[in-house]
């Protein structure tokens, strides 16, 4: 366990080494950042004092090893447009977003898995069909837009729960639903044909004919194996939830990274667009690399591979 263990390590560092060098490279690739930092109508002389200022001047490779040195160290810079630290902006902003993407996951967690289940048990049935169509909406239906409807009819229409704002838990309530959905046809899927596969094999047979009870066959013999995959989707989901919440906070005003992410791009804040590309980078692959331990923990047989 220990060996698997560090060789995931070790994929997982050097995946997020490169991950921080197209990152970098992407951003300066966009756009002269001394021109974007200076506004439109800076001056030649006002761009090259922001160049020399901010060390754009130098080699390519030199301003990546040295921001490089200086993010290890949890210094991003400063932000041009707040004169703040970068660090001390993504603190303030990042509870929001891990409070939303947590509740997203265990919303589409909590919700598909029985809903898989049941389409296992009652394959071609109205409620296997009802799942498929749930998975398809969820996949066609893009989550802005989902949340915006929800937005009209339960916020302006009804009246039933704020719209904007992180106050209390009811804030969190549509953003959650409206990002957590994206989630939803993945768990479900992945748990339906699990659970058929594990339902038809030769062990949940030979339980059924020693006459074991078919609550204790389900959950306990089934379930207990259709889930390990499950494990490491929902490392990932959480991953991609992260990133996809900066849509969901632009549309509910919720003051995240997400949203400090849009609002930074609008205004050419680069050292703030940066630094939150590469934390949302790095906790996809930390959980990617958890995901991979948990799983080797639950079944022995990935660890020889």
């Amino acid at each position: 366990m220990l060996v698997y263990s560090l060789k995931r390590f070790g994929l997982a560092l050097m995946v997020a080494i490169t991950v921080s060098i197209v990152s970098f490279m992407m951003i300066r690739l966009s756009g002269d950042p001394a021109v974007a930092l200076a506004g439109e109508n800076a001056t030649s002389q006002e761009i090259e004092l922001i160049r020399e200022q901010y060390g754009f001047d130098r080699p390519i490779l030199i301003q990546y090893l040295d921001w490089a040195a200086r993010a290890i160290q949890g210094d991003f810079g400063e932000s041009p447009y707040f004169n703040q630290p970068v660090t001390q902006i993504i603190g303030d902003r990042i509870g929001v977003t891990m409070k939303l993407g947590v509740m997203a996951l265990l919303f589409a967690v909590v919700f598909s898995i029985p809903v898989g289940v049941l389409a296992s048990i009652r394959p071609n049935t109205w409620i296997d069909r009802t799942a498929l169509g749930i998975s398809v909406m969820g996949q066609a239906m893009p989550s802005f837009w989902f949340g915006l409807i929800m937005i009209i009819v339960l916020g302006v229409w009804l009246r039933l729960l704020p719209i904007s704002g992180t106050d209390s838990l009811a804030n969190f309530v549509m953003p959650t639903i409206a990002l957590g959905y994206y989630g939803i046809p993945a768990f479900m899927r992945l748990t339906r044909s699990g659970m058929l596969e594990v339902l038809s094999s030769d062990h949940i047979r030979t339980a059924r004919a020693k006459g074991l009870r078919w609550g204790r066959v389900l959950f306990k013999h089934a379930l207990r194996n259709a889930i390990i995959p499950v494990v490491a989707l929902a490392a990932v989901q959480l991953g991609f939830l992260l990133g996809g919440s900066i849509v969901i906070e632009s549309v509910f005003a919720l003051h995240g990274i997400g949203y400090l992410a849009w609002e930074s791009i609008g205004r050419s804040d680069l050292p703030v667009v940066q630094a939150i590309v590469l934390l949302l980078s790095m906790i996809f692959v930390g959980l990617t690399l958890v995901s991979d331990i948990i799983n080797a923990f639950l079944d022995p047989r990935i660890r020889v591979k």
